[in-house]
């Protein structure tokens, strides 16, 4: 079976945005956020947080699978290495918090992480290979078991 693989997709347009977005006053709104907005304004309940979260978890999920050194070609995962590195970052990024900030966000499932994906490769912000699937997303893990708070408390002391 062919692993399908997610790439984050490198435009000049992006590239431009977020170098400009970390010199911008805290009131500007740079061009992905104006994407993000209107991404979520399509693709259903999920608030650009979200959007942005999926977005550097993937490359920090790429850059620990693969370290920086690969090229742009090669910066590819699959569907399940994606939302477990999700469920990794988030743990990272808020702790014991992490389910209630993924639920403030509307996402309960790995089906939601795949809808995140899809939505921002129909927008042209993520690419995929043709044995893409959103069914690479669907029941990869149980948030009730993945965050629950011993598995919380047991990710964050192996940091």
């Amino acid at each position: 079976m062919v692993n399908p693989s997610f790439q984050s997709h490198s435009t000049d347009r992006y590239k431009r945005t977020v170098s400009t977005e970390q010199t911008q006053q805290p009131n500007q709104s740079s061009n992905v956020d104006i994407d993000l907005k209107q991404l979520a304004a399509k693709a259903g309940p999920y608030p650009t947080t979200a959007y942005r979260f999926v977005r550097e978890g993937l490359s920090r999920t790429v850059e620990r699978s693969q370290g920086l050194e690969s090229s742009e070609a090669d910066r590819h995962i699959s569907g399940q290495q994606l939302c477990m590195g999700l469920r990794e970052f988030a743990i990272e990024r808020y702790g014991l918090l992490a389910p209630v900030v993924l639920q403030s966000w509307h996402v309960h499932r790995t089906d939601d992480f795949g809808r995140i994906v899809f939505a921002m490769i129909d927008a042209g912000l993520l690419s995929k290979t043709p044995q893409h699937s959103f069914e690479d997303f669907r029941g990869v893990f149980d948030f009730g078991e993945a965050f629950s708070r011993d598995r919380l408390i047991n990710a964050m002391s192996q940091r």
